[in-house]
């Protein structure tokens, strides 16, 4: 195995846990929509958007490439429904990606990615729509690759190619993190990188898959040990 030239990262639930920080986006878009459009937040509660945002899923599947457009498209629904005034939309958006941007790291993330820095070229590709500038990590990665910016999804292994191709590395060069089996690990190898399963609850779903990663760790305290050990 050569070594990594580049090593590419999943943003949701590989460098944070992402489940708090959308509860708590959902939390406080509902106060404000309780106090400046009430008509929706009295004929919508958070499950009952959620739900309908998945409905909409359903007859859109485009809206996979953009979850933020398709809270949007939620909103404007919902709103249009209530009658309440359409340009309140973009508020509540507002709202939500200044909290949906608002993240606490897993606390072994930041050392190790300044020091994985040092050892190959850092980018990241993410089904989300996470802002590293806003968020205050941009300075650490060279390259970032949103769904919705490319067009197509992990585990399609499209955008995986299109981000080795703009980091100017082989798809063997490179070695992709991230925590989900199928999309990350599975759509990675697929497309020709290396991948690594973060993997930290110890969860045996690469034998239910019959996925093989390329190395498992637990943090990122490993993964620094296993890309040492690569460049060995």
């Amino acid at each position: 195995m050569t070594t990594p030239h580049a090593v590419l990262f999943d943003l949701d639930d590989t460098l944070w846990p992402i489940g708090p920080v959308i509860a708590r986006a959902e939390e406080l878009v509902q106060a404000w929509l309780a106090q400046h459009a009430p008509g929706v937040a009295q004929r919508f509660s958070i499950e009952a958007l959620r739900s309908a945002r998945m409905a909409l899923l359903q007859e859109q599947p485009d809206f996979h490439l953009d979850f933020g457009a398709l809270r949007r498209a939620g909103l404007h629904a919902a709103f249009a429904e209530a009658g309440e005034d359409a340009s309140g939309v973009e508020h509540a958006m507002q709202v939500y990606y200044k909290a949906r941007n608002t993240i606490e790291l897993y606390e072994d993330v930041l050392p190790a990615l300044q020091e994985i820095g040092a050892l190959a070229v850092v980018g990241s590709i993410s089904n989300g729509n996470a802002d590293l500038q806003t968020i205050g990590l941009a300075q650490h990665f060279s390259f970032s690759l949103s769904a919705g910016a490319h067009g197509s999804a992990k585990p399609d292994p499209g955008i995986f190619l299109a981000a080795c191709a703009a980091m100017g590395v082989a798809p063997q060069d490179a070695v992709y993190v991230g925590d989900d089996i199928l999309l990350d690990v599975q759509g990675a190898q697929r497309a020709g990188l290396r991948a690594v399963w973060l993997n930290r609850t110890g969860s045996t779903r690469h034998l239910e898959h019959g996925v093989v990663p390329d190395a498992i760790c637990r943090d990122f305290t490993e993964l620094l040990e296993w890309l040492r050990g690569q460049r060995a």
